[in-house]
């Protein structure tokens, strides 16, 4: 499940400190996504098609189509994602939603950034470091790249 975009949260912080009596506001979407559905989008934003196979661990992404130039160390057939039993949390929930209809009633906050265009920010964000790395990288520098 993915949250929302920081700049609607920090918009409800202000709304909420601007109240003359202090009061408790839940600052969600209202709406849920997977993370299987973010990635996907976020694969399309850098022209990645993938198709999802398996199930529970044993589920991967793998490129069955690749468009533009961002991507060029992708190649279809390639496993992009798979899953890591590492990085489960003992303690996770199946399913998070917050229900923001009290801030909406009484302060008419809604959330102005969508998924989809938070999405297309983080990537096109990411793709432009990974464009200054390449070209620090062709110049000689040595530029450390997370793997995970």
């Amino acid at each position: 499940m993915i949250g929302s975009h920081a700049k609607d949260y920090v918009r409800m912080q202000w709304m909420m400190l601007q109240q003359d009596v202090a009061d408790d506001f839940v600052i969600a979407t209202g709406k849920q996504i997977s993370v299987r559905e973010f990635v996907r989008m976020s694969a399309l934003e850098a022209g990645i098609e993938l198709e999802f196979s398996g199930e529970g661990i044993n589920e991967i992404a793998t490129v069955t189509a690749v468009s533009g130039d961002n991507a060029p160390g992708v190649k279809v057939g390639d496993v992009v994602v798979k899953v890591d039993p590492r990085y489960f949390r003992p303690a996770e929930v199946e399913t998070l939603l917050g229900n923001p209809a009290k801030a909406k009633a009484k302060l008419g906050w809604t959330p102005e950034i969508t998924v989809e265009q938070m999405c297309a920010e983080m990537v096109q964000h990411d793709l432009g470091k990974a464009k200054q790395h390449a070209i620090l990288k062709h110049h000689g520098y040595d530029v450390a790249v997370a793997k995970e």
